[in-house]
């Protein structure tokens, strides 16, 4: 099979292992900044096989430069939506915080970090 064939390419930054709704910058992720092991990669991540993780280092490995920059993207837009989400929580999380806190304020110290 050939190397393409392994991926979906929706859009120019959304491109998933084929077959499933993994991008293929979860895998890399773990490959490259929590040296995951392949064989860990796939258990972690039940529907995509071994193979195919093989394939996405593969891909990186041949496409070093556009896959960083694809990463490099993927991370910068990750940081600013976990940024966004803690400015403006939605009301479940702030609920869920003023829970903790009425707790927390009562002397219970059974809820931990939220």
């Amino acid at each position: 099979m050939e190397l393409e064939n392994y991926f979906d390419k929706l859009a120019a930054d959304d491109i998933r292992l084929k077959g499933t709704r993994i991008g293929i910058e979860h895998i890399l992720y773990q490959y490259i900044h929590r040296g995951q092991t392949p064989e860990a990669i796939a258990e972690q991540f039940r529907t995509v096989t071994l193979e195919q993780v093989y394939a996405t280092i593969l891909y990186y490995l041949q496409n070093q430069e556009a896959i960083a920059a694809y990463l490099s993207n993927w991370l910068t837009w990750s940081h600013q939506m976990r940024e966004e989400q803690r400015k403006n929580p939605p009301p479940f999380i702030e609920k869920l915080r003023q829970f903790k806190a009425e707790k927390l304020a009562a002397g219970d110290r059974s809820i931990v970090r939220m």
